[in-house]
């Protein structure tokens, strides 16, 4: 009976975006026969997903190629950005030192980096890699650091008081202070680092969606390009889908998740 509520409460909730992309696909699909709209210059959705569906081996390998790097990159941008906040948490002057070096790196574009890395890194994961973490590395830091923050003086004074060490006062009551700040920041950077990984491939890579855009592009394949991107837009939802499940068991106790 819970699960009946719960899958009834949960399409309520959704099916004012289902019905409003269906309506959208139905509009772009009439409008382009309407108006005898070229396939070259815009393809309906059924030939789009048409598409997909004969050349789903090729798309879903160079997806992976694209989500792993994501994936991987995240992940590393996310550990070093809470090591880092955690160094700034007990040394203002590693702080005043380092915090204004992570502002430089966030004003870098991303464009203008992305072929330099490819130089020195080469034309495999690494730089894909790279670029996925230096976007996800400044929202998480600037989080986390909020994040460990938060507590009050009493907290801080409470625990002083039970003689407990910086190590346990971080381990209980700053680190689930932080927590619902640092998901909140993930859920950011996950779909960033998806983006950051497919411009490193535009600039030069054996295999991914970017080098498949880019292909699409020089071969004036709009069907395969709007392929390319509805592919890793589905992979970049449900990545943002799978952090948000992980905070949904991470942060257990009340009150503990805040707006993203």
């Amino acid at each position: 009976m819970n699960n009946t509520h719960s899958l009834a409460g949960r399409l309520r909730q959704t099916w004012p975006a289902l019905a409003l992309f269906g309506a959208v696909m139905l509009l772009w699909e009439f409008s382009v026969d309407w108006f005898d709209v070229p396939s070259f210059l815009l393809p309906p959705p059924s030939v789009i997903f048409l598409e997909m569906a004969e050349n789903w081996q090729m798309l879903l390998k160079n997806l992976w190629a694209t989500m792993l790097a994501a994936i991987l990159g995240f992940a590393l941008g996310t550990a070093v950005a809470i090591a880092l906040a955690i160094l700034f948490l007990y040394s203002r002057t590693a702080e005043r030192a380092l915090f204004p070096w992570a502002i430089t790196i966030k004003t870098i574009p991303v464009l203008a980096i992305a072929p330099l890395l490819t130089i020195w890194l080469g034309y495999g994961i690494a730089p894909k890699v790279a670029i996925a973490a230096l976007i996800c590395f400044f929202p998480t830091l600037v989080n986390a650091v909020k994040g460990f923050r938060t507590i009050d003086s009493q907290t801080v004074e409470f625990f002083r008081i039970a003689g407990a060490s910086k190590a346990q006062l971080f381990r209980h009551a700053r680190l689930y202070a932080a927590l619902p700040y640092i998901f909140a920041a993930a859920k950011i950077s996950a779909s960033m680092s998806v983006i950051g990984a497919i411009v490193a491939e535009f600039t030069g890579a054996n295999s991914g969606i970017g080098t498949l855009i880019v292909t699409a592009g020089y071969q004036m394949d709009a069907t395969m390009l709007f392929a390319a991107i509805v592919a890793s837009s589905i992979a970049t939802i449900a990545l943002f889908y799978v952090v948000v499940l992980i905070e949904r068991f991470s942060l257990y106790w009340p009150e503990a998740r805040i707006d993203a």
